[in-house]
């Protein structure tokens, strides 16, 4: 009887997890779909699984757009997100591993005022922002993209929450050999702190890819336009043209689940290890 049960038990939770698996993936059906299809297919009243044929062209079409500057959309957002990255990562760490392991004596007032910063809505730095890069002339630059958007209070917390669970051990012979702090957080801390860098790192690339509203309004030139930016002209123009919206729509989430795929498991384990439920 128990064994009965336990068998059912894992068909319905085999079906369960199939289920959400094919929910799951309905929107990048839905992507290759549409994309691949005309605009008679899309708008047809009568919905098929795939159209008659499938329209190849539209993938080319979407580079070769003049009102759709695609190709270089997505090298804006390439660069955006990699310096945003390497950014956050390096500065977040430095002041979480400053604030875990360096003493002082207003540490805790220090990263006490970093994490009120999570409480402040965005908006209400944004105008003051937007005003500094305009003064500094950063209007449709990369350092106006990327240099507001480098403090995170969350990436910092999260490097902190790690550090205070480093093992003090290696650190103290790092002491021993004669290393500093910041050759003992390069050589010894760093190596040993992959999935917490990686996991960080995940997070930050996918927010900044994903970021809209401060590249819409810093980056007005059309040559600073990221991927986001691009994508919500589809929106705005006179005759919407469906089966291009949804190719680069597809186009743009391609870095993002080669990224999600490949660090996967280092953002579970970077988070475990945080400590940051304690």
């Amino acid at each position: 009887m128990q064994d009965a049960l336990t068998r059912a038990g894992r068909a319905l939770r085999a079906v369960l997890l199939v289920a959400l698996a094919l929910l799951f993936l309905i929107p990048f059906y839905l992507l290759v779909r549409n994309g691949l299809a005309g605009e008679s297919d899309i708008t047809a009243p009568n919905w098929t699984f795939f159209p008659d044929r499938f329209h190849w062209s539209n993938l080319t079409e979407v580079f070769t757009d003049p009102n759709l500057p695609m190709a270089r959309a997505l090298l804006n957002s390439s660069l955006i997100a990699v310096s945003t990255t390497i950014g956050t990562v390096v500065l977040a760490s430095l002041a979480g591993y400053g604030l875990a392991r360096i003493p002082y004596r207003h540490s805790s007032v220090v990263f006490y005022a970093i994490l009120g910063t999570l409480m402040v809505p965005a908006a209400v730095t944004f105008v003051p922002s937007f005003v500094l890069v305009s003064t500094l002339g950063w209007i449709s630059t990369l350092r106006g993209l990327v240099i507001p958007t480098l403090f995170s209070a969350f990436a910092c917390f999260v490097f902190r929450q790690y550090f205070l669970g480093f093992p003090q051990e290696l650190e103290d012979a790092a002491r021993v050999d004669g290393l500093g702090y910041w050759r003992t957080y390069w050589r010894i801390v760093v190596p040993n702190a992959r999935p917490v860098f990686a996991a960080v790192g995940t997070i930050v690339f996918i927010g900044a890819w994903n970021a809209f509203l401060w590249p819409l309004v810093i980056g007005q030139d059309r040559s600073a336009w990221t991927v986001q930016v691009a994508l919500s002209t589809f929106t705005t123009a006179q005759n919407l043209n469906l089966h291009e919206l949804f190719v680069a729509a597809g186009v743009s989430i391609v870095p993002l689940v080669v990224v999600f795929l490949l660090l996967q498991r280092y953002i579970v384990a970077g988070v475990e290890r945080s400590g940051i439920d304690d």
